[in-house]
């Protein structure tokens, strides 16, 4: 009975290791500088992973017995009850206070980054220091949270929505511009060359070239992000800038769990919906 022909490969192949180190003495050198460095890069990641659960006082025993406080708070939180007419109608109105200022808010930040994305972009901009200085304008502007936002704009014009609606749009500014500038980047090169090699100028090649590219790819973006930013919204509506969010701390601390329970059903809701929505829109520009 003949030997299979993959056995008879493993057969040629171990015969002739020899040969192979011989060829290729890299691969089968046991230590290398590349080796070490990757097992020096983990061996420090773990440390660093033991350090921080010691330093901020992990422990699994009071994880354990939160899960019975955790329970008897999912026991007091069924069913959901919004309690009065009135308080439902003042929760569905906060609501749409909180879509309204995800909405105007992604909308807003996808205006001003819009433009800013080609003065940061390596393609578009109008030269390297120019580049360089709107990446880090957009980086130190993405580098500070909603939260943050919203307890500064509170300050600056007061308490209410339009606080929310500015920390939202100032929060995204920098992450819509970084996303905007690296799909301008990423377009397809070649369209551009077509259109300024019929005579056409550096902002020709732009509007015909690139936005019909990236413009799909944007909205895919914003869609997203309102998404997301209908979970902000409720948020930075803790710290008084409009929105659901002071009514949920409310009843948080006034201990009104079917209303808690309530509020966030609502929000799960709306998100859940406004996710299936902006897929749906999602792929039908990506078709």
């Amino acid at each position: 009975m003949s030997a299979s022909p993959v056995l008879t490969l493993r057969e040629a192949a171990l015969a002739d290791r020899t040969g192979l180190a011989a060829r290729h003495p890299e691969v089968f050198r046991r230590i290398t500088g590349a080796r070490v460095q990757t097992v020096l890069l983990i061996a420090a990641a773990l440390g660093l992973l033991v350090f921080g659960l010691w330093r901020l006082e992990f422990s699994p025993g009071r994880i354990a017995g939160g899960f019975g406080q955790l329970l008897q708070f999912l026991g007091l939180m069924l069913p959901p009850d919004p309690g009065t007419t009135s308080r439902a109608l003042l929760i569905l109105r906060g609501l749409g206070e909180t879509l309204a200022i995800a909405f105007l808010g992604t909308l807003l930040a996808a205006g001003i980054a819009f433009p800013l994305s080609f003065l940061a972009a390596r393609n578009t901009s109008a030269g390297r220091l120019v580049h360089f200085l709107s990446r880090r304008a957009l980086d130190s502007i993405r580098g500070i949270d909603a939260l943050i936002w919203a307890l500064i704009w509170v300050s600056v014009v007061g308490l209410g929505p339009f606080a929310g609606v500015l920390a939202i749009a100032t929060g995204d500014i920098g992450t819509f511009g970084k996303l905007f500038s690296e799909a301008i980047e990423a377009a397809d090169r070649r369209a551009v060359e077509g259109v300024t090699s019929t005579g056409g100028g550096k902002l020709a090649g732009i509007r015909f070239g690139v936005l019909p590219a990236v413009l799909p790819v944007m909205a895919g973006h914003v869609l997203y992000m309102f998404e997301s930013n209908t979970r902000s919204s409720t948020i930075i509506g803790i710290v008084g800038a409009g929105g659901i969010g002071l009514m949920l701390s409310e009843m948080i601390r006034t201990l009104e769990w079917g209303v808690v329970s309530f509020i966030v059903l609502l929000i799960l809701v709306a998100v859940a919906v406004i996710d299936a929505i902006s897929s749906r829109l999602r792929a039908g520009l990506a078709g």
